[in-house]
């Protein structure tokens, strides 16, 4: 469905996508990642035409990504599109509706998208959580194949991200792709069966969330103390890569969470209420960027 062949993409000096191989499928969820400048954007911007590679390929459905576009096969919802002023809600859903291969009734797309209550309202009086799903309706306004959104949830408010997540799988259920880039790693670990992470614009790591979890090779040691920390000792404990002391609270990140326990137990401490546990996807993002930025730097 969407294919990259070694493609590069620089900004004078900046290379933003350099050497970017991937693969995208029927029917996944995936979820962009990566540090601010990692290529997310450019990433974004070359799989819809907007941008031309300096070298390498980029196709959507074994063609050229204008030509997807234009068959309307693809929806996107950027954070650079902008809105038209002066026209109400129903009259730009219309519009797109108007101009799309195969589009959904607007009354439909209203409502998905939950703008049935504000569809007469001029768009240049919207809140940004409402701006925000008018451009989702734009990138769902028809039957496309893939749909790609960037920061899709930016503004909006917690009952809107969940409406909006579960349309999205909705979505994924009838068997289109979703590509998502966003900050909120728990929207990707929640809603993604795909995460690919970048960094300077290379495939730093793709997999599950929960493969990606495992690679960054860290776990989490929390417990409390019955008396003050010793922390001194404590951050002395074997394998350590952080460590979060708080009174008689300990929070510990380990490589090898094994020989640090033993290690604590050596110490004489008793610690209370341990738990041991893989890192969240937010914490093994931070883990494997800053591992990749000590290798490379």
């Amino acid at each position: 469905m969407v294919a990259f062949d070694q493609v590069s993409k620089g900004y004078g000096s900046v290379r933003a996508v350099d050497g970017l191989s991937l693969a995208l499928h029927p029917g996944e969820t995936v979820a962009l990642l990566g540090p601010n400048g990692a290529g997310k954007s450019t990433t974004l911007d070359l799989l819809l035409g907007l941008k031309n590679a300096d070298s390498g390929t980029v196709r959507l459905f074994g063609a050229a990504p204008r030509e997807a576009l234009v068959a309307g096969r693809v929806g996107a919802m950027l954070q650079s599109g902008g809105l038209m002023d002066g026209v109400t809600v129903a009259e730009l859903v219309r519009l797109a509706h108007d101009l799309h291969p195969r589009p959904y009734p607007v009354a439909d797309v209203l409502a998905r998208a939950g703008l049935t209550g504000i569809a007469g309202r001029k768009v240049d009086k919207l809140s940004g959580g409402q701006a925000q799903r008018v451009r989702f309706a734009l990138a769902t306004v028809g039957d496309s194949d893939l749909i790609v959104l960037d920061e899709p949830t930016t503004g909006m408010d917690v009952t809107a991200r969940q409406a909006f997540w579960a349309t999205m799988r909705e979505q994924a259920g009838q068997g289109r792709t979703v590509l998502f880039a966003t900050h909120y790693l728990e929207e990707a670990d929640a809603a993604a069966d795909r995460v690919l992470v970048l960094h300077r614009g290379r495939l730093l790591a793709d997999g599950t969330a929960a493969e990606i979890k495992a690679r960054a090779g860290v776990r989490r040691i929390s417990f409390d103390l019955d008396g003050p920390a010793d922390e001194d000792a404590l951050r002395s404990l074997p394998c350590l890569t952080s460590a979060d002391i708080s009174g008689r609270t300990v929070r510990l990140q380990s490589a090898d969470a094994d020989a640090t326990v033993h290690a604590l137990y050596g110490l004489g401490l008793c610690p209370r209420n341990l738990e041991v546990a893989g890192l969240g996807l937010e914490q093994a993002f931070v883990a494997l960027t800053a591992a990749e930025e000590a290798r490379t730097s």
